[in-house]
């Protein structure tokens, strides 16, 4: 028996005014139940719930403001809920609302927490519907976007597929809406290059992803040990054919062999950093060779504005970013502790600017 996490998007559960597509939930529930008669366990993440909103408070389209999003999302939470009770019920399944924020992921306890919860259902035999708590997170702390939730969601009930389903049939090699002579990627290598360009964004105003989401999503799942396939959630049996690994039916990224811990995985991917600190080749061997904390004296230069417990980028001399961390001290701190030894630092400086369990290498 395998875990599966399957993720829609809003552009695939809606139609052009941002109603709910029944016949859209209809199908993906078909889907799903088939997988569960065939022995595996299912979880779903779905977006839809702002575009739900929307349709229902006749507004002619998506507002751009956080206070409106989150006021939407409340609105649309509960009618995109009932669309999959009634849909799975008539297969005598059940669902359940999970609401999901970033620290249920970075905070142990929380994190320890959603992975009970999330294994207990499963147990029950009920079908996990996963958000994000739009209507409640803080714009500075929040995913953005459900294919990042997905991913970590993969990563935190040890999924073996992760599937991505979206309006197209997969990744091409170039905009396929700008290059008639694009062609699908069918398969992905763990360590292929390809898993970090930036692939473009949302191709519609119903959602706030994208292949570029999509790619960062399957980078995450890489290191977490999870296969992950982007398909097009028309597809018939596209569940079946993605959980069995059929090449053609979208883009199979496959897993890396080595496992992040889901902290690591949180700052490596899904964090939002707030500056870069350059540091020279001795700090970097230490870094990246010796598994060692990033001192103070190592820091050449110091580059944003941000906070005691702010994520950032970690680079060379020569500009290249090899490693992501919390910092220990804010920007003007690291700014005067940079380049000083130990018995150097300013008084009330952290010996460490970024510690080593803070701190991971970004692969390649």
């Amino acid at each position: 028996m395998s875990t599966v996490v399957v993720k829609i998007g809003s552009s695939s559960l809606t139609l052009d005014g941002g109603a709910i597509d029944v016949a859209a939930v209809v199908k993906l529930c078909d889907d799903v139940v088939g997988l569960r008669r065939a022995g595996h366990r299912v979880l779903v993440v779905t977006s839809g719930a702002v575009a739900a909103g929307v349709a229902a408070l006749g507004l002619d389209r998506r507002p751009a403001d956080m206070p409106t999003l989150q006021a939407l999302s409340a609105v649309g939470q509960s009618r995109l809920m009932q669309v999959y009770t009634d849909t799975l019920g008539r297969h005598g399944a059940i669902g359940a609302q999970v609401l999901l924020v970033p620290q249920d992921f970075f905070v142990r306890r929380q994190y320890l927490h959603a992975r009970q919860t999330l294994l207990r259902l499963l147990e029950l035999g009920c079908i996990p519907i996963v958000n994000e708590n739009d209507a409640v997170a803080v714009d500075e702390l929040r995913f953005g976007d459900n294919d990042r939730i997905a991913a970590l969601v993969a990563h935190l009930v040890a999924a073996d597929t992760l599937v991505l389903l979206t309006d197209t049939p997969g990744l091409y090699t170039a905009d396929p809406r700008l290059d008639p002579a694009a062609v699908l990627v069918e398969e992905v290598r763990a360590d292929d290059p390809v898993l970090d360009v930036d692939a473009g964004g949302s191709g519609t105003t119903r959602g706030s992803g994208g292949m570029a989401s999509k790619l960062a999503a399957a980078r995450i799942a890489s290191w977490s040990g999870v296969q992950t396939v982007i398909a097009r959630a028309s597809r018939p049996d596209v569940l079946g054919e993605a959980v069995a690994g059929r090449l053609g039916v979208g883009t199979i990224f496959r897993a890396h062999d080595r496992r992040l811990p889901a902290r690591k995985l949180w700052l490596g991917f899904a964090s939002a950093t707030a500056g870069l600190l350059r540091v020279d080749d001795g700090a970097r061997h230490a870094v990246l060779d010796g598994g060692r904390s990033l001192l103070p004296a190592g820091i050449r230069s110091v580059e944003g504005h941000f906070e005691e417990g702010d994520v950032v980028d970690i680079a060379g001399l020569d500009g290249r970013v090899f490693a992501r961390g919390m910092v220990a001290a804010d920007a003007d701190g690291l700014r005067a502790a940079a380049g000083r030894r130990s018995g150097e630092l300013p008084a009330g400086t952290p010996p460490e600017a970024v510690h080593r369990d803070d701190l991971v290498v970004l692969p390649g």
